[in-house]
């Protein structure tokens, strides 16, 4: 199973309005399994960076198929994975998560412009949430 088109705009959609919610100004990326983007939002104020950020952090979450927080987590320096820090593409910060669904990686969801990578991370997460029901299987 992939992740549609449409249920990648609803995530990306959702993780913005709870981001807003919260005071954020942010930029969102959607990509597929394989790390490719399928929807990048940025909201008006968010900053320049963010549209380079949030889909690193997708495609950290896709390829290595655990959150951007986690493998940050198990690449600290001194770490035997710390090496993978310095591949490119690679967004060892909080805000990356990979949708699942049934078993499978359908892909991942980037956040860049929240205070912090676990502000990041919430409106990742929500993203997921307003599409849980249409991605089970």
């Amino acid at each position: 199973k992939l992740l549609t088109p449409e249920a990648a705009l609803t995530a990306a959609q959702a993780a913005m309005a709870r981001c807003r919610e919260a005071g954020h100004q942010v930029a969102v990326a959607v990509v597929d399994r394989s790390g490719l983007v399928q929807v990048l939002l940025r909201d008006r104020f968010a900053g320049a960076h963010t549209i380079d950020i949030a889909p690193q952090k997708a495609w950290t979450a896709a390829s290595f198929r655990i959150s951007s927080a986690a493998l940050a987590a198990e690449t600290q320096a001194g770490k035997p994975m710390s090496g993978i820090r310095a591949m490119p593409r690679v967004m060892a910060i909080g805000g990356g998560q990979v949708i699942e669904a049934g078993g499978a990686v359908l892909g991942a969801i980037g956040v860049s412009g929240a205070p912090g990578g676990e502000a990041d991370d919430a409106c990742a997460l929500a993203g997921i949430q307003a599409i849980a029901d249409a991605i089970e299987f």
